[in-house]
């Protein structure tokens, strides 16, 4: 059933309806053509019986003075009726089986054995309309008055039994067909036409490229349905999305401006209270440029203030620098890479298969900051070498001291100039990016190792990173 799921709910649907109509259909028809065979079973026995009953009456005394000539006489009037017509051969015989006389001489003839006339003769209660013949043979006592004197044998012709029985066949599958394709397509567009919501709510969240819209108004249901409520609930999301993506960029910004202005007045005090000092200085050495004692004294007042200000500026950076060894690597640091990843994936319709080993990370002090950069580098590169529809991995484990990370996907093979960037250390050719020589000095800063690897359709990168000494000392 694996092939059905990607088919749309709108589809779905009505071939599940006519799934169930069809199998209703074949339920409905075989209980029409059940009754119709068991009515012309009764009609078949019914009218075999009368026959049999008529000629024991009237052949009853002409068998038991074995009169031939009067039991063929009978026989001939009885075929001339109406129902007499079904009846294709008639013959009576007397208590031995030997026939006395027939409707047709030359196909049983006198004297003859009454058991030869047919391969498949029944009683007149096993009487039943077989489809693989036109004919029925039927071989009954004759009885009179209360004994039985004779056999009575004949073959009823069933042929346009057999009609009726195709043409109701027939007539059922047209019909049910008919009906099927009527209310099959009735249903599709029903169906659709109530699924419509359901369809624009999952177009807008599929195709938010990271910034969700909200369903136009014309395009809500009307009324207080189910899928009305969805599309308003979905729209009240996104809009509470928006205002906190709003909130988030004035209160990110705010503090931007707030972290600058403490920035710049703690650079304006710090550097204005030596600056007037390091002027008038200056002014001195100017005034009493001949007198060598002021003149020294004024530099090293300069260069004192030189380098306090020097001194200010060095513990500005070191306090505001983003430094990579300070923080450790945890499992959070991998879901924020996810989270970078996410508008990626979803603009592209990829098929994302993430695995991290908790416990791994837990085990192995790296810094945070170069690993993120790694697997961003990485899974950016194996998105756009997917392409839509794709697939594409991150699994994260130990293994031999180290953590292995390995990214996957379903695209066509590296190119020789991105394998040179991944895995060489030559200069690199004009044109391209560096994310991929990015990860090269980063993992090779950290002292590990990348393999590259393609196999079944799939290109896989495993970037190996042992543990720091200290670290693995630590846990010994």
């Amino acid at each position: 059933m694996r092939w059905f799921s990607p088919i749309p709910l709108s589809v779905k649907l009505p071939l599940l309806a006519a799934a169930m109509m069809v199998l209703v259909g074949m339920v409905a028809s075989q209980q029409v053509l059940r009754s119709l065979a068991q009515v012309q079973d009764a009609r078949i026995q019914e009218l075999a019986r009368m026959h049999v009953e008529g000629l024991s009456v009237a052949l009853g005394p002409l068998v038991l003075r074995h009169d031939h000539w009067e039991v063929y006489d009978t026989l001939d009037r009885a075929t001339q009726g109406g129902e007499g017509r079904r009846m294709v051969l008639t013959a009576v015989a007397d208590e031995r089986g030997r026939v006395l006389a027939a409707t047709d001489p030359k196909r049983v003839p006198m004297d003859s054995d009454i058991a030869a006339l047919a391969d498949d003769v029944v009683a007149l209660d096993d009487l039943r309309v077989n489809e693989a013949s036109p004919s029925l043979s039927l071989l009954a006592p004759l009885i009179y008055q209360g004994r039985t004197v004779g056999q009575i044998a004949t073959v009823l012709d069933v042929a346009d039994l057999l009609s009726e029985r195709r043409r109701a066949l027939f007539m059922l599958i047209m019909g049910n067909a008919i009906a099927i394709g009527l209310l099959s397509s009735v249903g599709f567009l029903a169906i659709r036409r109530m699924l419509q919501p359901v369809t624009t709510l999952t177009r807008h969240m599929t195709e938010t490229q990271g910034e969700p819209h909200p369903i136009p108004a014309s395009e809500i249901p009307r009324g207080d349905g189910e899928l009305a409520r969805l599309a308003r609930i979905y729209n009240s999301m996104v809009g509470a999305v928006t205002a906190k993506a709003e909130a988030e960029r004035r209160l990110a910004e705010r503090e931007r401006f707030v972290a600058l202005g403490r920035l710049s007045s703690s650079l304006a005090h710090e550097i204005n209270n030596p600056l007037g000092g390091l002027l008038n200085a200056t002014d001195t050495i100017r005034s009493f440029a001949d007198r060598p004692e002021v003149v020294r004294q004024s530099a090293e007042l300069l260069d004192r203030g030189l380098r306090h200000m020097r001194d200010v500026t060095r513990a500005t950076l070191d306090q505001n620098r983003i430094d990579p060894e300070t923080r450790l690597l945890t499992a959070e640091d991998l879901e924020d890479v996810k989270l970078l990843i996410q508008p990626e994936i979803s603009r592209l319709d990829l098929d994302l298969e993430w695995c991290v080993d908790c416990v791994a990370l837990a085990n192995h002090i790296i810094p945070a900051g170069p690993v993120r950069q790694i697997a961003l580098n990485l899974l950016l590169n194996a998105c756009a070498a997917a392409g839509p529809k794709g697939h594409v991995g991150l699994t994260v484990g130990s293994g031999r001291g180290c953590l292995d990370i390995r990214i996957t996907n379903s695209g066509p093979a590296m190119p020789e100039a991105a394998l040179v960037r991944l895995l060489g250390d030559g200069p690199l050719m004009p044109g391209g990016g560096v994310g991929l020589r990015l990860v090269r000095e980063l993992a090779r800063n950290l002292g590990g190792t990348i393999r590259h690897e393609r196999e079944t359709e799939v290109t896989r990168i495993t970037v190996s990173l042992p543990i720091p000494s200290e670290a693995r000392d630590a846990q010994e």
